[in-house]
């Protein structure tokens, strides 16, 4: 019951998390929240019993594929139009 509860608030928080990086408008805030989407999907692959994938997600997913997003946001130019 408990397991059960916990599984749906943090599908609420995936989902939450990815509307969010498609609402923010500044590039930073949307990675961030790309971040803690992965984060969150890296304990729900661990709910599942599945750890090999939660390391693949938590490696890949949430440190990589940030990392390589927050050094394009810094390299990208602003422009004022």
């Amino acid at each position: 019951m408990i397991t059960s509860v916990i599984f749906i608030i943090l599908c609420i928080v995936i989902i939450v998390t990815a509307m969010l990086t498609l609402y923010f408008r500044d590039l930073l805030a949307s990675v961030v929240s790309y971040s803690v989407m992965s984060l969150v999907l890296t304990v729900v692959f661990l709910h599942l019993d599945a750890p090999d994938v939660a390391i693949a997600e938590a490696g890949i997913g949430a440190a990589l594929t940030t990392c390589i997003f927050v050094i394009a946001v810094r390299l990208t130019r602003r422009r004022e139009e």
